[in-house]
């Protein structure tokens, strides 16, 4: 029997953003849980293993999708800020920001256990299919965080291992 995809830590999650973006990134755990539905929503990462099953989920509210995907871009924090005060996550920005993700699936590939990758991404306030939407508030294996990225801005993040 293989092991099961590891649920990541909030260190990991840190270091992984910090070591992506090349600023200091500071996670508080104990946040709220996301739900692509609340306010200007969420960018969703949905995460699978080698026969296509749903293995992980990662969710950015919009201002942490904007700022990661600024900070990684080097794109000004006027840019980002306008994109939260908008509501609306700018291709470049959320084309970044699903880059921290795809490198976020190291995070759940550890030995014995099943190789995951990123399949998809949900934009902000696009429809997200019911069998995935179905898990976004479970109870189960997960990380939810606040997360400020220094000199850009602070958001939410939550992670689910399934």
């Amino acid at each position: 029997m293989s092991a099961q995809t590891p649920l990541p830590s909030a260190k990991d999650v840190r270091e992984l953003v910090e070591g992506l973006i090349g600023r200091d990134v500071q996670v508080t755990t104990g946040g709220a849980m996301l739900d692509p539905k609340d306010g200007d929503g969420t960018l969703v990462g949905v995460f699978v293993d080698n026969r296509h099953a749903l293995s992980a989920l990662v969710l950015l509210d919009l201002p942490l999708a904007a700022y990661i995907g600024a900070a990684l871009g080097l794109v000004p924090v006027r840019v980002a800020a306008d994109a939260v005060t908008e509501g609306v996550l700018p291709p470049a920005l959320s084309e970044n920001a699903g880059e921290v993700l795809n490198v976020m699936a190291s995070l759940f590939n550890a030995e014995g256990a099943p190789h995951v990758r990123l399949d998809v991404l949900y934009e902000p306030r696009h429809p997200v299919p019911a069998d995935v939407a179905t898990w976004v508030l479970a109870y189960v294996r997960r990380t939810d965080l606040d997360v400020e990225v220094a000199g850009y801005g602070a958001g939410r993040f939550s992670l689910l291992v399934l």
